[in-house]
Formats: C-alpha cells, structure tokens, sequence
C-alpha cells in the first residue's frame, strides 16, 4: 500500500467541520433575522473554499508517499475506531469542488428561499461537512457515518424546500440510497472481523481484503458496488434521480450534481475497486457495458424532455456514464479522464441547474415551450448560456473536451468499440443541449411574459463568472490539475495490475485454498 505523510497541523479537520460550526452559530441566531442567517452561511463557506485552497498547494506527492494524513485519534478503542482523515491527489479535488460550491449556492438562495430560512441554512452548512468527511475519512466506520449523515439534510432539502412532488421524490431519494447503504454496511462489518476486529482502518482493509477467497471478495464488491452505483446513479438504478433533480431547489440540485453523484464514482475508485481488484476485473466487462448504455440512454431521453431541468437532469445519467467507463477501462488516461470528468460534471452541470433555476425565477414554468426568444431580452444570460451548453457538450477549449477525450482515448486502448459506442453520446449530446438553447433563446418571442424579463444581476454574475472561469481554466491547461491526481490515479492502477497478476502467480494449491476459504483472517498494521 501507499505510504503517508502527516500534516502537523489538522488542516483537513478544520475544513470539515468548519460549516458545522457556523450551522450552529446559524441556530443561535433569531430567526426573524433573515439577512444575519444568510450573512453568516456566505461568510462561513466562503472561509471554508478560502482555507481549502492552501490545501492543493501543501499536497506533495514524493515516491510512495500518496496520501496526506492527520495523526490517527482513537475515537472508540473498544471496538478500534479511530478519527482518521486524510487526502489523496483524488479526494483533494473533490473537496475543493465541494468547498467552491459551498459559496455559490448559499448566493444563488440568496433570493429564492424564503420560507424557513434558518433551518435552510443550517441543512446546507451541515450537508458540506458531511461531503467534506465522506472524501477525508480513512476509518470506514467514520466514512460510513459522514455517508449517512449526508442523507438527513438533503432529504430536508429536497422535501421542505422542493417541488410540488417534493415528499415523492425526497422518499425515492431516500430509499434508493438506504437500500444500497445497508448493503455496504453489511460488507464492512465483516470485513472488520476479518481483519480481527481490530481497526477499521482504510488501509488495512485494502491489505485484509485482497486476501479473502475469491467468491468472499465477489460478494462483498458487490454490496459495495450497488449502494456506489445507486448513488453515480448508474443504469439501471438511476430513476431516483430524475426526480430528486426535477423537485429539488435550484441549490439542491446544484449540489446533488456537483458533489453528490462524485460519492458514487469516489466510492469505486477509493474503496470497491482497490479492496477487491479481482471481483472489479471479472465485472469490469458488465460495468462498461451499463456505463455505455448509461451514455446513450441518458442522452436519447434527454432529447425528449419538455422540462428543461428535467432535461439536464438526465444528461448527468449520460456524463456520469463517461465517468464509470473511464474507471473500468484500467487505463491511465481512463482514469485520469474521469476523475477530471467529475469535476467537470460538477462545475458545468451545476452551472446549468444555476441557470435553469434563474430562468424559474424570472417565469415560475420550466417549460422548453413556454420559452424562446430569451437572447433578445437577456443577452448576458444567453451568451454564459451557450458557454455553459458548450462545455457540457464538451467543446475543444473547453473543460469538458478535455474529460471525454481522455476517456475516449483510454476506452480505445483497452477495447475499440467501448469508444465506438461511447462516443456518440458525445454526438447525442450536442443535439439535444444545442435543440434545447435553440428553442429556448432563439426565435420570435411568442409570450408577452418573456418581453420583459430582467437580465442577469450583479448576485447572478458574482457566482457564475468563477464557474467560467475554471471551465477554460481546464480547457486550455488541465495540467494544472491533471498533475495533482497522476501520482494517486498511477498508484490506483498498479494495485489494480496488482491483484489481477496475482491471481496469475498463484499456485494450483494457493489457488484452491483461496477459492475454498469463507475468509482469511489477517491483522494488518497501517503502513506509514
């Protein structure tokens, strides 16, 4: 396993748990104290993005030494649970998304929720902590906890300040996500007494983990691999999320895009795939063909769509789809490509929701129809509009080309006709978002609603232009991030390369005792 480094100071705690706090402090406060409530929310995320940035620059991969880590605090020593976090080239871009985001949804609310302020505030501050701990923890028991801890708030979200069928698909939400993390929770608990019930700490679980009979790891990489796949959300388990998208606030769904469906994809590359590298080879033909019908079944239902945040809502099935092919392909510019396709999901798909949401704000109808014209009265709009669009389409100069080319381009090393197949949800794509900005913006204007309709603000503008920003950041030099993840995205390969050869090295006895065991029991110390 990887070696690590640990950070003297507990910076990564102080990022976590930093929105907690000012969820409190947002308790404290009158409620009848609407602008204070809303101050404090935008003061607190705007120092956690603040205190995260040094984050990417303290990260220094040195030979073996991937992962940043905070000394190890037993939590609950009776049954070896330990406070341990920690970062990777991975997760550090994923909290620096979540952490940027945090911002621009407390702005874009600034508005539009007006009911129940303070107990809105306080959902949204507690939801980013728990992201936040979901991409730090390296004690499993500790993961799992900030994993649920995730669902409180966002079914709050979702069902106190959705749609008109907001409970329905708060509790599609809910189950979906309850049904695969039970799963995972099983799988941990016995992965716990095969390592002799004595931590559950990441790292020795990787090590007990690759250990066990062959049929043992199947299982269990299967119950990682649906509550993972259910919140990507893959095909076919991706009907909660249509709904959860279409009845959520704006900022919930900003959120659900940006940095909820990357726990799904996370989950796989930091937990199901490393622990069980022979069960992730024998379904990586499996995985690769749903991440390809994902691709094209998102895309050619997108195209049908009359609700245009419906519409967006299903093209994440597709892009996400790009995502788990990139995974499952073993290659460097796969992987690579789709860790980056993560963040770049999560900057243009959430810039979408932002502008659809300011488009419902303005007519209270998300109706493709009830619409065009626009380009006329909102210029500004228009033009972020088809950057945006573009982006997500994946537009050479763009951050999402930069994704899917590597996708593409790792999928034809593995297997020709994954690309083959892969790429023309890229085609799919530009005809239904293109359609859409057509009908939308384009035309006469044939509703005497839409002539007078108010141009971007000042609010509006303060969070999208950083979401342009990072979109041609990425697209003209994505090498500013590409070689933060390399070193982690390598290292993931090689314990991938690992276990497949070591199938392949075994002994006819070895190999038999492995698959005929239930489990290996092995204790095993955290390598540092």
């Amino acid at each position: 396993m990887s070696e690590t480094w640990e950070l003297g100071f507990r910076w990564i705690s102080l990022i976590t748990f930093l929105p907690l706090l000012g969820a409190i402090v947002v308790l404290l406060i009158d409620r009848a104290k609407e602008l204070t409530i809303r101050v404090v929310s935008l003061i607190t995320t705007v120092i956690t993005f603040a205190l995260s940035i040094p984050l990417f620059f303290l990260y220094q991969p040195s030979g073996s030494k991937l992962y940043m880590v905070e000394p190890a605090v037993d939590w609950i020593p009776r049954f070896g649970i330990k406070y341990f976090v920690g970062i990777d080239g991975i997760s550090l871009l994923l909290i620096l998304l979540t952490t940027f985001l945090g911002p621009i949804v407390i702005l874009q609310s600034w508005r539009y929720i007006d009911k129940k302020v303070k107990e809105y505030h306080f959902a949204m501050l507690f939801l980013e902590t728990a992201m936040i701990g979901v991409f730090a923890a390296l004690d499993l028991f500790l993961f799992y906890l900030f994993w649920e801890a995730m669902l409180i708030p966002m079914y709050l979200i979702i069902g106190v300040w959705g749609g008109e069928k907001r409970i329905y698909a708060a509790l599609k939400f809910f189950i979906y996500t309850m049904v695969g993390s039970v799963l995972m929770l099983a799988a941990i608990i016995f992965q716990y007494f095969a390592v002799g019930k004595s931590s559950f700490d990441y790292f020795a679980f990787v090590q007990a983990s690759r250990q066990m009979a062959f049929h043992v790891q199947t299982w269990l990489f299967l119950a990682y691999a649906l509550a993972f796949a259910i919140k990507v959300p893959m095909f076919p388990f991706h009907t909660w999320l249509p709904d959860a998208h279409t009845e959520a606030p704006t900022a919930g769904s900003v959120i659900l895009a940006g940095v909820l469906l990357k726990m799904g994809t996370y989950g796989f590359i930091r937990f199901a795939m490393p622990m069980f590298p022979y069960a992730a080879h024998k379904f990586a033909p499996v995985i690769c063909v749903l991440a390809i019908i994902g691709i094209i079944y998102g895309a050619l239902v997108s195209m049908v769509q009359k609700d245009v945040k419906r519409l967006v809502a299903f093209s994440s099935v597709s892009h996400l789809g790009f995502v788990m092919l990139g995974l499952f392909v073993f290659t460097l510019q796969g992987v690579q490509g789709s860790i980056l396709q993560m963040i770049n999901h999560g900057l243009s798909t959430g810039a979408l929701f932002l502008l659809v949401g300011i488009l419902y704000e303005r007519r209270h109808t998300r109706m493709i129809a009830d619409f065009g014209g626009i380009s006329k009265v909102m210029p500004a709009f228009a033009a972020i509009f088809m950057i945006v669009a573009l982006s997500s389409i994946g537009l050479p100069g763009t951050n999402g080309f930069i994704g899917e080319f590597l996708i593409l381009l790792g999928s034809f090393k593995a297997k020709k006709i994954y690309a083959v197949f892969a790429g023309t949800g890229v085609i799919l794509a530009a005809v239904y978002m293109l359609w859409m900005y057509q009908r939308v913006m384009f035309g006469e204007i044939t509703h005497p609603e839409n002539e007078k309709l108010e141009d971007l603000n000042l609010r509006e503008f303060a969070y999208l232009v950083p979401i342009l920003v990072f979109i041609f950041w990425i697209g003209f030099y994505p090498n500013t991030f590409l070689k933060k993840m390399e070193p982690s995205a390598q290292a993931f390969l090689t314990t991938m390369e690992s276990g497949s050869s070591y199938v392949q090295t075994l002994t006819a006895d070895e190999l038999a005792r492995l698959r005929g065991e239930d489990v290996v029991e092995v204790t095993s110390e955290v390598v540092r």
